[in-house]
């Protein structure tokens, strides 16, 4: 458990971190965590279908569930006077959840539409599916989508999914969080009332070996209905997070794309107007991580020209590092979205559970942001060298599919 005082505000947040996500399905479970994130909202031994949702709103508060290749969450945000209340639905559905036929029906259902509207109907959605699976094609715990797929949740069983339940929603398995105005014994003493009993499992192992990052380059180009104009994906394998040249790669990601005065942002969308946006950004993940660069292309812009473009600055800032004024500028931005997402109790509680799931330690989160600002130009500079190299490189091509012109009725003019 990790507690996490913090008196300034009279309201709590509680947050459970289970150590399973997407990376924890085997051949054919692909969407089983996601699917989870859903039933556990489906009530347990002692509280009804959606009475967890209704207790938290009658007293002013929130809740929700995530879930990540690398972990699943749910919690709580709440007045101060409120914990017991998060503790004890937390436990009893971690103890007791209900897992019958009607429930998972009934989630696979919603889970299928959500696939349809974030994945079937969102444009370039299914691109950046392709990336992720081309990038980690060769590591299978990163190889699939962690919303899944329609083939899978299809074919699941109901003894499949309350076995994936048994397997990994343990206490041995998990890490409660509380944040905010609360006392410690108290906190203590409602945690072991709640979750004392509960019966600990036999996890299932992660096997966490690595590849070696590939060296094959390959590129697809994916047709997307929902997209009105062309874009481009590029993708690179990069260390895990935390990794002493995650930071320097995330630095590169600022400079390149967050913010106005970022590099492609000023050529491409500003300068030149051939993409409608740019990002680049890193996926933070406990394995092996991904660096992705995005452009969406404007009606003008050329495919073979913002390609281009990417190249040149890549190589630029592998032959050159960056300015100091770009390296302050990004660490600025960097530390004030750093510090911002800590403010909430509940944002608080969210990272320092996952902190605790991931390396062991939720104190280690404190030391990020110096981490951060210890990285140098000379480091930028030698990262993009090593791990951005055009070999390395993964990339989806998105092209619009053309909708074939009607032909005119009969009789018209």
């Amino acid at each position: 458990m990790v507690l996490n005082p913090d008196r300034s505000s009279p309201t709590i947040a509680v947050s459970v971190t289970y150590d399973v996500g997407s990376r924890n399905e085997g051949p054919g479970q692909s969407g089983f965590a996601h699917l989870f994130e859903h039933m556990m909202f489906q009530g347990s031994q002692h509280v009804k279908k959606g009475e967890h949702f209704g207790l938290i709103s009658e007293r002013g508060g929130s809740l929700n569930g995530t879930t990540s290749a690398d972990r699943t969450n749910y919690y709580e945000f709440l007045p101060a006077s409120e914990l017991e209340l998060a503790l004890f639905l937390e436990a009893d559905r971690m103890r007791w959840l209900t897992v019958n036929t009607d429930n998972f029906e009934n989630q696979r259902a919603v889970v299928k539409e959500e696939y349809r509207m974030r994945v079937d109907n969102a444009p370039y959605a299914k691109a950046h599916m392709r990336l992720g699976e081309l990038t980690f094609a060769d590591y299978f715990p990163y190889s699939r989508s962690t919303i899944g797929s329609m083939q899978d949740l299809d074919a699941a069983k109901l003894e499949w999914v309350a076995k994936f339940h048994s397997d990994h929603y343990a206490p041995n398995n998990a890490v409660v969080t509380v944040a905010g105005d609360f006392e410690t014994d108290r906190a203590l003493e409602l945690i072991q009332k709640y979750f004392g009993a509960a019966a600990r499992q036999n996890v299932p192992a992660f096997d966490n070996k690595i590849p070696d990052a590939p060296k094959k380059f390959s590129r697809e180009v994916v047709e997307d209905k929902n997209a009105a104009t062309p874009g481009i994906l590029w993708a690179y394998r990069i260390p895990p997070a935390r990794h002493k040249d995650h930071y320097a790669i995330e630095l590169v990601a600022q400079i390149l794309s967050d913010g106005e005065s970022s590099r492609l942002h000023q050529k491409l969308v500003r300068d030149r107007a051939s993409l409608q946006s740019v990002s680049a950004w890193t996926d933070d993940r406990r394995g092996p991580d991904m660096f992705g660069l995005m452009g969406i292309l404007t009606e003008k812009g050329k495919l073979a020209e913002v390609e281009k473009a990417f190249d040149a600055e890549l190589a630029s800032m592998a032959k050159t590092p960056p300015t100091d004024e770009e390296l302050t500028r990004a660490k600025s931005r960097l530390k004030h979205s750093f510090v911002f997402g800590l403010q909430s109790n509940a944002k608080r509680a969210i990272r320092l559970g996952e902190y605790e799931v991931y390396f062991g330690d939720a104190r280690l989160l404190t030391r990020e942001l110096s981490a951060y600002l210890a990285v140098t130009a000379a480091d930028v500079q030698r990262v993009t060298q090593e791990y951005l190299k055009p070999g390395l490189r993964f990339e989806v091509e998105v092209q619009p599919i053309k909708k074939a012109a009607t032909a005119p009725s009969k009789g018209a003019k």
